[in-house]
């Protein structure tokens, strides 16, 4: 199955390219050629039959007695005889360039010009025979085709008679449709030539432009190859600005997202390892000095081994609840108002704590889409951690506001404030601010908040003065519905988790 999967195609894309390309130029120039070609060669045809067709006509003119040439007669010319006027129709009317004529008399070849044609009519007896048979039978001038041992001739066979005189004659005039077409023929033999150079030419534009195209596709199949998990820094180059290239720089972000989330990953496993070491040592080490037979030695170890399963199993919960967040379509949004759930989750926040005071600052009354769950998590968490560093007896505001398309969601304390360095680093996973501020807890509440925000298309910040307290505000694009949509059944679902709390 690997040996299969690794396979690599007959054709590469390349060659498919170019291949394509010449099919199709191929088929283009055939279809003009041979078009043109079919064009010229009844065209010449044509001509030649129009040319036949003027014979008889001359023909009609000299057995009434008219010559062809020099000045007309005063009185027609009267023929004694049939052979006498044969004669004058093969000298008068004179065959042209690859032609040929001939008097047959009686179905004998009797008369040929007396000037040198390109071929003979008289030394064809088949031929002869043929036209005889044609035009006596139908008594009638007949055109026709015949292909001879030496060429293919265009014919006309004209009855010809004398009134009382003996005998019947044929008069016969042949065009060389062999001869009559080499010059088409030359020329179709000249466009197969430049058609072929033309398609040689193509094939290594095309060839050459195609490696160029392609080149980057080739690049990230040998870069794709070389990446592993190990290393994921490797990007493609980027030269040009076609579509091509357009995908490279695409998949170049993506690599840049993929490193980005396997770093994470990482740092995420080397956070979870360095954070579960330290109460396993602790349960370890006790576990290791406990005497057995000490009955308040096994109770006191007992409890530091539940406390510290506790706090193991809270920072498992956190790590689940931040995977839930960060995962794809985490996110079940609907309509809610804005200021009934300021309202709703500062009365869920006062339950955190009865040493605070909890003030409420909503916003306006309109409604916005979002995760209601996800939402009041994030601002708990913010509430929390607030009532977990604010003195006594303080003030907590949980507060709302529309700005603009944005929608922001604040939590005020009066606690000691965090310093300007710590303010990026509280938001990562087991980030803390120091001692004066985040040394409990899992070190991933603000974390899964950030996560929160960023799944909602938003963000998280912070504004806090060492000794002034401290404004986490969650930003989030505003969504709006209309007042009147799907009001009852919010009231009904905020009924319902109110008695549920």
């Amino acid at each position: 199955m690997q040996q299969a999967a690794q396979r690599r195609p007959g054709w590469s894309v390349r060659t498919r390219i170019v291949a394509s390309i010449l099919v199709v130029t191929a088929v283009g120039m055939a279809v003009a050629g041979t078009a043109a070609y079919l064009v010229q060669r009844e065209r010449v045809l044509h001509s030649v039959e129009a040319r036949l067709t003027q014979t008889i006509e001359h023909l009609r003119y000299v057995a009434e007695g008219h010559p062809l040439t020099g000045e007309p007669t005063a009185e027609p010319v009267r023929y004694p005889s049939l052979r006498e006027l044969m004669r004058t129709m093969v000298q008068q009317i004179a065959p042209r360039t690859n032609a040929a004529t001939l008097g047959i008399v009686d179905g004998r070849a009797a008369y040929v010009p007396g000037i040198t044609t390109t071929f003979d009519l008289a030394h064809d007896p088949r031929f002869v025979a043929r036209v005889w048979q044609e035009t006596i039978r139908s008594d009638t001038a007949v055109m026709g085709t015949a292909d001879t041992a030496a060429r293919s001739l265009r014919y006309l066979g004209v009855p010809v008679a004398v009134a009382g005189a003996p005998g019947r004659g044929v008069f016969v005039m042949a065009y060389d449709l062999d001869a009559e077409l080499d010059s088409v023929n030359d020329a179709f033999r000249t466009y197969l030539i430049v058609a072929a150079a033309a398609l040689l030419v193509v094939g290594l534009v095309g060839w050459a432009v195609a490696g160029r195209l392609l080149r980057p596709i080739r690049s990230l199949r040998e870069t794709a190859e070389r990446i592993g998990l190990s290393d994921l820094s490797e990007r493609i180059p980027v030269r040009g600005h076609d579509d091509v290239s357009a995908l490279t720089t695409t998949v170049n972000d993506m690599l840049a997202r993929l490193q980005a989330s396997a770093d994470a990953q990482r740092r995420l496993l080397d956070d979870v390892g360095h954070e579960l070491k330290t109460p396993l040592t602790i349960v370890r080490g006790h576990l290791e000095v406990l005497d057995e037979n000490d009955p308040g030695d096994v109770a006191q170890t007992r409890e530091l081994v539940l406390d510290e399963l506790d706090r193991t199993t809270g920072l498992v919960d956190d790590i689940s609840a931040l995977a839930a967040v960060q995962r794809p379509q985490s996110l079940a949004t609907r309509p809610v108002d804005l200021a009934e759930l300021t309202a709703r989750v500062t009365r869920k926040a006062s339950a955190l704590s009865d040493r605070h005071r909890w003030v409420c600052e909503p916003g306006p009354a309109v409604r916005v889409t979002l995760d209601v769950d996800r939402i009041t998590q994030a601002w708990l968490q913010l509430a929390a951690n607030a009532a977990q560093h604010a003195p006594d007896g303080s003030a907590v505001t949980l507060h709302s506001a529309v700005v603009g398309e944005q929608v922001r969601l604040s939590v005020v304390d009066e606690g000691p404030g965090i310093p300007p360095d710590a303010h990026a680093r509280i938001f990562e996973r087991f980030g803390r601010a120091g001692e004066g501020r985040g040394s409990e807890g899992s070190g991933l509440g603000l974390a899964i908040v950030a996560a929160i925000a960023r799944a909602h298309g938003g963000s998280v910040g912070l504004e806090s003065q060492v000794g002034a307290g401290s404004t986490f505000t969650v930003e989030l694009p505003l969504a709006r519905t209309p007042a009147g949509d799907a009001r009852d059944g919010d009231a009904e679902r905020d009924a319902s988790s109110e008695r549920t709390e």
